[in-house]
């Protein structure tokens, strides 16, 4: 008798090869049970897990349908501009909410990647992003107070970091190498983002600096749900054919 697992493994085949296309909708939870001979709360387990990772929606007392995964975000992955101009230029219905502004405890790399003594006072300024109503991306910028004299005072009142930059007479950035990594989401980032712990989050880790004088603004990190985004990374110019 097959598990929940192998249930759901073929039925995300079955989504991804083409069988089940956008908005179909997909067969009733008894139809499964007896298809695969299981009871009914295995066939309903596995479209729960289906629905936790993003290839299914529920429309209530109707049933279940395909998810269009095919909608999702084109998104370059530079950082000489900002996320905000990106979806604008896109024609999204897009905004951005501050969530926090915080100063943290030492840290040797956030420290060391900003070139900010010990003794310099650090702060997170965080803002959560939204297409079209929905929570996308949260956006954690860590600047110096040395550098920002007034970022603790201000902070909760950011929205863009690019704006900000540019009322203290920054206006032309470039990105220093940028680190990519995956991760699961913590309680509060599921939350944030009203996603679940199957959803997983790219997390892009890089740094804003100003080309006139080459200082480091700020060291930042993006999670991205990533069932919500098609990434593209530009090469360097000796590595395009």
């Amino acid at each position: 008798m097959p598990d929940e697992m192998q249930i759901l493994d073929n039925l995300i085949f079955k989504i991804v090869s083409g069988k089940y296309v956008a908005n179909d909708k997909l067969p009733s939870e008894n139809v499964i049970a007896d298809q695969y001979k299981v009871p009914r709360i295995t066939a309903r387990k596995a479209y729960e897990r289906l629905e936790e990772l993003g290839y299914i929606y529920k429309k209530q007392g109707k049933g279940s349908y395909v998810k269009d995964r095919h909608r999702q975000i084109e998104l370059v992955l530079s950082g000489d501009v900002s996320f905000s101009q990106k979806m604008i230029e896109k024609g999204y219905d897009f905004q951005s909410k501050n969530v926090f502004c915080k100063e943290i405890k030492y840290n040797k790399k956030i420290y060391d990647f900003l070139e900010a003594d010990e003794g310099d006072r650090i702060f997170k300024v965080g803002r959560l992003r939204f297409i079209d109503g929905q929570p996308i991306a949260i956006h954690i910028s860590y600047v110096a107070k040395s550098v920002f004299d007034n970022i603790d005072a201000v902070g909760m009142e950011i929205t863009s970091m690019f704006k900000y930059y540019n009322s203290k007479g920054y206006n032309q950035f470039c990105s220093k190498p940028s680190i990519l990594s995956v991760t699961f989401p913590t309680k509060s980032q599921r939350k944030l983002l009203e996603c679940t712990y199957l959803i997983p989050l790219l997390v892009l880790e890089s740094g804003c600096v100003d080309k006139k004088s080459g200082r480091v603004l700020d060291y930042t990190r993006i999670l991205y749900r990533s069932d919500s985004f098609s990434f593209y990374v530009i090469p360097a110019p000796e590595e395009r054919i």
